[in-house]
């Protein structure tokens, strides 16, 4: 029995590394966001989710894509773009990836006379998929599992490289809660603010793109992680959460209260 237990332990605890940030990445990205709702846009949101922030929900697509009844949104949390290919030439994957599916919820939320069951369940997911698609290997390489098929030393323990940047270069970069983490990160001026919410799902899921680029080359099977590696990735990590937490506002922003965004200095997200 005990054999089984530690057995399907590691199953689980493999299967979660798929996917996106770890939970405290996913909270700290929903409490960002939530800082930089309109009013309107807060009591909007409040209604759809019967009161339970966005906070509460930020991880439940990672628990939920392994159900049977959600199955179908497993590779809705990244979208591969192997090596040498142009983020514009990626194929598409038939089963649907972060960015379609983002436009896709997006639609809906916009949509007249959608059940208020579909709108709640389209914005858990918009919400976890936008943080998603900021961490760099959400944006890796197919023929390696966006790095889960690349084995690395963290601190002498064998890890794929995907699970070290899902959380445990960040829990070790600062052990702080994801408020502590939001009260860090989230100091910039408004007009700061709105120059990083800029662009497009697209714009965003090429400079992530980007950074996973020098990610895969700056961790090659067998690399060993210490405190230097921690130190050096630590601030892009930061970037990237408070990436994605001033975007999921201003995307959340642009549908449940769509006058105040198309009055901000920058083009609305559609």
């Amino acid at each position: 029995m005990k054999r089984f237990s530690i057995l399907t332990f590691s199953i689980l605890f493999f299967s979660l590394t798929v996917f996106g940030w770890g939970q405290k990445g996913h909270d700290t990205v929903a409490a960002i966001a939530q800082r930089h709702l309109t009013p309107t846009a807060k009591a909007a949101i409040d209604s759809i989710l019967d009161g339970r922030s966005i906070i509460y929900w930020a991880n439940w697509l990672d628990n939920a894509s392994h159900t049977k009844e959600y199955a179908y949104t497993k590779t809705w949390h990244y979208k591969n773009v192997d090596e040498g290919v142009r983020y514009e030439e990626a194929p598409a994957n038939p089963a649907g990836d972060a960015v379609t599916a983002m436009r896709g919820l997006v639609e809906t939320l916009t949509t007249d006379g959608v059940s208020p069951e579909n709108s709640a369940l389209a914005l858990k997911m918009l919400v976890h998929i936008v943080g998603d698609i900021h961490q760099p290997l959400h944006m890796g390489h197919a023929t390696d599992l966006g790095a889960n098929r690349i084995t690395v030393k963290f601190f002498g323990r064998d890890n794929n490289l995907h699970s070290v940047w899902d959380g445990r270069i960040l829990e070790s970069g600062h052990n702080w809660s994801y408020t502590e983490w939001a009260d860090q990160l989230d100091i910039l001026s408004p007009e700061e603010a709105s120059a990083v919410a800029a662009g497009s799902f697209d714009d965003w899921a090429k400079e992530t793109l980007d950074i996973a680029s020098v990610v895969y080359r700056s961790f090659p099977e067998g690399k060993k992680i210490s405190y230097n590696e921690v130190a050096e990735w630590t601030p892009t990590i930061e970037q990237q959460l408070l990436r994605g937490g001033l975007r999921l506002a201003r995307v959340l922003n642009s549908i449940f209260d769509p006058a105040c965004v198309a009055d901000a200095p920058y083009t609305p997200v559609r």
